[in-house]
This record gives structure tokens, C-alpha cells and sequence, in this order.
């Protein structure tokens, strides 16, 4: 029987974000969202700019991350994401966060001048995924 629990790692380029032991996480994948218990299938898998949550003891708690591009690697008894960025909500400066969607949205709007349009997307998307770290209120 597998334990109840499971080592999570979150890693950057600049620090060890979070290590830990989780209950269960839950994030996006390029190809859907997942959610992984202990004792899961290893698996690797790349993951887009979005909500990372964590659920320790208390299932009816939970702690969310903004996590922007990488991968994860699952294991039995371990996950590590390897991640471009990682945040706490108290970390997201918000007024940043909403002058980097409008200048998404103004070059999506003009791509017709030969933009790069998915650099914009992928602007678009960690401003979005930011703000709504910073205002999730929980399950």
C-alpha cells in the first residue's frame, strides 16, 4: 500500500522554491490538468504557465503557486518541478502583473506588424496565470 504522502520539490534557475511533503498536486500540463496522489505511474511531463496546487494534511486547504514553463517529473514517491518561475501570491506584484496583460494584449491586437505573436501569448498567459494566483481564495 502506498504511504499517504509524497516528497514535492519545486526548483528555479535562482533557488529551491518549496520542498516538502505533499498530499496531492494538481497543475496544467500542455496536454490537460493532472492531479497526482502517492504511489502514481512515473511520468514526465512539460507543464504550461499556470496554477500549482498543493494539498498538504488538511485536504480542505490548499496552497497555490504561479508557475510559469518547465516540466515535472512524477515518481511513487516523489514529484520535482523544474520550473522558469515560481511564486507565492504575496509575491505577485499585482500593478505588474496588469501592465504586462495590456502590453500582451496591445501586440496581440497589432500583430499584423510581424510580432512574434506566441512571445505575446506566452505574456499573455504568465500575466493571467499571476493574477489568478493572486486572487485565489481556495477550495
Amino acid at each position: 500500500m502506498a504511504d499517504k504522502q509524497f516528497r514535492l520539490r519545486i526548483l528555479t534557475p535562482e533557488r529551491v522554491f518549496y520542498e516538502g511533503m505533499a498530499d496531492m498536486v494538481i497543475f496544467q500540463g500542455v496536454e490537460g490538468e493532472l492531479g497526482v496522489l502517492p504511489g502514481h505511474i512515473p511520468l514526465t511531463t512539460l507543464i504550461s504557465s499556470s496554477s500549482f496546487h498543493i494539498l498538504t494534511e488538511d485536504k480542505n486547504k490548499t496552497a497555490v503557486v504561479a508557475v510559469h514553463e518547465g516540466f515535472v517529473e512524477i515518481l511513487p514517491d516523489q514529484v520535482t518541478l523544474l520550473t522558469e518561475a515560481a511564486e507565492w501570491p504575496e509575491e505577485i506584484d499585482v500593478e505588474r502583473a496588469e501592465r504586462a496583460k495590456e502590453r500582451a494584449q496591445k501586440r496581440l491586437d497589432n500583430s499584423g506588424d510581424g510580432l512574434d505573436i506566441k512571445r505575446a501569448q506566452l505574456a499573455m498567459q504568465r500575466a493571467l496565470t499571476r493574477l489568478h494566483v493572486h486572487t485565489y481564495k481556495g477550495v
